[in-house]
């Protein structure tokens, strides 16, 4: 029989169980003083652009701000959007600027003295697939072996596209398979 514990007689510690019968499939320990951050997503604002290192400090919240390197940035950002042009030979100044409001998510958290690192390419993973708003491209699990399923997963995620207007990428997972 499946059940999920739950001890939550401690307030520094909360821990939850998944057993089946009398065998702990899954054990998740949660200690609130000890909150991640890794894998959010936040507004901020590029506080300073700094052309030797090719990066950006970003304000979104914490006590530091954060490390964004140009290679982080997601082109839906860069100030100057022509057709056809990439970051190439261009400075960072060239490509955003001091003040911009930009999208971020944590890719590293903060150490000692040091800000997070972040990152403009947003991920946000799910069980079926990883959908990305910055980019427009839709990429399948090399695990799914078979042209016509690789075929079908794309079409509806195709068709969904079109039908809602929905834009960004997406990744299809292993376990979209037969589904």
């Amino acid at each position: 029989m499946k059940r999920m514990l739950v001890n939550a007689t401690q307030e520094e510690e909360l821990r939850v169980a998944l057993v089946d019968g009398q065998r702990i499939y899954d054990l998740d320990i949660e200690i609130p003083s000890r909150e991640t951050k890794k894998a959010n997503v936040y507004k901020g604002r590029i506080t300073r652009v700094e052309p030797s290192l090719e990066a950006a400090f970003i304000d979104y919240g914490a006590h530091r701000h954060g490390f964004l390197p140009l290679k982080e940035v997601s082109k839906a950002f860069f100030k100057d959007k022509q057709p056809g042009q990439e970051g190439g030979s261009r400075g960072i100044r060239d490509l955003i600027e001091e003040g911009q409001e930009i999208i971020v998510q944590i890719a590293k958290e903060p150490l000692g003295q040091k800000g997070a690192r972040i990152t403009g390419h947003i991920a946000l993973p799910g069980r079926f697939l990883v959908y990305m708003p910055t980019v427009d491209h839709i990429g399948i699990s090399r695990k799914i072996a078979t042209r016509e399923e690789r075929t079908r997963l794309r079409g509806i995620v195709k068709e969904f596209r079109d039908q809602h207007h929905f834009g960004g990428g997406v990744i299809i997972r292993t376990a979209a398979e037969n589904r």
